[in-house]
């Protein structure tokens, strides 16, 4: 059976992006899939530029000073040589040891609210770092970025060539705080709750229903009722029995559903811990204080 998919053509990209669960997302070790936002090539671009005129502005501050203290009729292949070698400290090792200390940050990533990370979602350390700041020497300094930015239009996720071989990617950190929608069990299923089973649909397929109700209140109508129809189809093969509703009704029910079963573990996982705490600090009888 084909399954049913949401009409790119009337979408946001986003709130697609957000639905499509053949999207690319980082899955660590354990098979847990992280909920984090990918920086766009923009961001990128500005953290770039800003991290690159302070590296600039740093090299040559250094230039000036040992211009200062540098013999007048010094060698000058040994000058060539310290310009050379401060140039690779300057472009290599500072964005490599800024990176290191900060664990993924720079000047230009505090600017615009983002931070390297690894593709499981750890800190980076000095050795995804300098493999970073090498490869970033050929794709941003020597290319003027042309092949940074050609490596990132490719890929759900925007990464450069450093980033392809030190095994990290750019997270969005600093994003829009906002409202989660509260969902009710509409009048019309409160007779159909108490005999529903919806335990076998897929967390995947819940977070897609959470990501429809947050951005319902922003789309068309049209686009609306599509998007809950295409949804309701893929929800029923999971839900038992499926009642004879609107597809926004049915696709509410399953949510609060949903909701109160996770709620019960939560408070029955509770309780266990509460009890084995209770048992464990407790003394046996007659035992001295």
């Amino acid at each position: 059976m084909p399954k049913p998919r949401v009409p790119r053509d009337l979408a946001d990209a986003r709130f697609v992006r957000e639905l499509d669960d053949l999207g690319e997302e980082l899955v660590v070790g354990e098979a847990v899939a992280l909920d984090v936002q990918p920086a766009g090539i923009a961001l990128r671009i500005a953290a770039a530029l800003l991290d690159g005129l302070c590296l600039i502005a740093l090299y040559l501050m250094i230039l000036f000073g040992l211009s200062r203290v540098w013999p007048s009729g010094g060698d000058d292949a040994w000058a060539a040589a310290l310009d050379i070698a401060l140039l690779v400290a300057v472009l290599v090792l500072v964005p490599a040891a800024v990176e290191t200390v900060t664990r993924g940050k720079s000047v230009g990533r505090y600017a615009t609210g983002t931070r390297v990370v690894r593709v499981d979602g750890g800190a980076v350390g000095f050795r995804h770092a300098f493999a970073r700041a090498l490869v970033g020497l050929l794709e941003l300094w020597m290319t003027v970025g042309s092949v940074a930015l050609l490596v990132a239009l490719f890929g759900a996720r925007p990464r450069r060539l450093g980033d392809l071989l030190a095994g990290t990617f750019v997270q969005h950190e600093r994003m829009p705080k906002r409202r989660e929608p509260v969902v009710l069990m509409p009048a019309e299923l409160v007779s159909w709750a108490p005999v529903a089973d919806v335990s076998a649909l897929p967390q995947r397929l819940e977070n897609r229903l959470g990501a429809f109700f947050r951005g319902a209140a922003g789309l068309r109508p049209e686009l609306r009722e599509q998007t809950a129809r295409a949804l309701a189809a893929e929800v029923a093969r999971y839900a038992h029995p499926v009642p004879p509703v609107p597809a926004e009704v049915f696709l509410a029910g399953v949510v609060v559903l949903r909701r109160d079963r996770d709620l019960r573990a939560l408070r029955s996982r509770a309780a266990t811990l509460s009890a084995a705490t209770a048992t464990a600090t407790a003394r046996p009888p007659g035992f001295p204080r």
